[in-house]
């Protein structure tokens, strides 16, 4: 997100909520244990809230903050999520208040080094910080081979992916990440969908709303007929798995107080 927000998703905020995957229990459990206080976590660029909605099982308050106003008006509901409109690079937040702050699948729109600032202004001593994002999502080969003709690289769509996208092709190990790392374990994501959903899910992608301004046709009536001539019936539900791909790191680096007070007591 640089000097002017892009908004990608706001005019399909709904069909966005309802069709973009979630993430499993046992990464908000994860990131949960590692703060020592779970007063406050801050869930930036949060789209419809599919991570605050895992997040606010374990902390006391989550602020689910979007740039969005669209986005945030079709969030999801729970007592201690108190959504925000406010720009990642900007955040209404106070000082030293967060103990956790999350980027999920939104982090290459940034302007990283405004957002780092904030993320060091309002993160506690013993914050984390944890950002990631999702590999395009695996079927069987078969219809594995269309997947990646949509994907960055692809042959239909990809030149109608915006250029920050590389970071997600690059699994976010390319993308400035300024605070000293703690080794995760391997995480994914594991639905059962059926055809509909698939689809759907597609066409909330930013590159399939390009392609479609541009040539006036839906590029994914491209690889309809194929992609149903090996699915089967349209409601058979069948295993669609993302792997996520996570950078998580202390806030602000622990190695630099521990030499501070090695050279007080010194």
């Amino acid at each position: 997100m640089s000097e002017e927000f892009i908004d990608n998703f706001s005019r399909h905020s709904k069909e966005y909520s309802s069709s973009r995957p979630t993430y499993p229990d046992l990464l908000f459990k994860f990131l949960s244990a590692i703060p020592p206080q779970k007063d406050l976590a801050w869930d930036c660029g949060t789209g419809n809230g599919q991570s605050a909605i895992g997040l606010c099982k374990y902390f006391k308050k989550v602020i689910a903050s979007d740039a969005s106003e669209n986005q945030i008006r079709h969030g999801f509901q729970r007592e201690n999520i108190d959504y925000k409109i406010f720009p990642a690079e900007n955040p209404n937040l106070d000082n030293d208040s967060v103990d956790l702050v999350t980027v999920a699948q939104a982090l290459h729109w940034f302007d990283f080094e405004k957002f780092y600032i904030n993320v060091k202004r309002v993160g506690k001593n013993d914050g984390i910080i944890a950002v990631w994002c999702y590999d395009m999502h695996k079927i069987n080969p078969q219809i594995d081979r269309i997947s990646n003709s949509l994907s960055v690289d692809g042959d239909i769509l990809g030149n109608y992916w915006a250029k920050e996208t590389k970071y997600v092709k690059e699994k976010y190990k390319t993308i400035p990440f300024p605070f000293k790392e703690i080794s995760v374990p391997v995480f994914k994501t594991t639905l059962y969908w059926n055809l509909r959903q698939l689809w759907n899910f597609m066409k909330t992608w930013s590159s399939v709303k390009k392609y479609y301004s541009e040539n006036k046709h839906d590029p994914l009536d491209l690889v309809k007929s194929e992609l149903k001539s090996l699915w089967g019936g349209e409601l058979d539900k069948k295993e669609v798995t993302w792997n996520i791909n996570i950078r998580v790191g202390f806030i602000k680096s622990h190695v630099q107080y521990y030499i501070f007070f090695t050279i007080i007591r010194i």
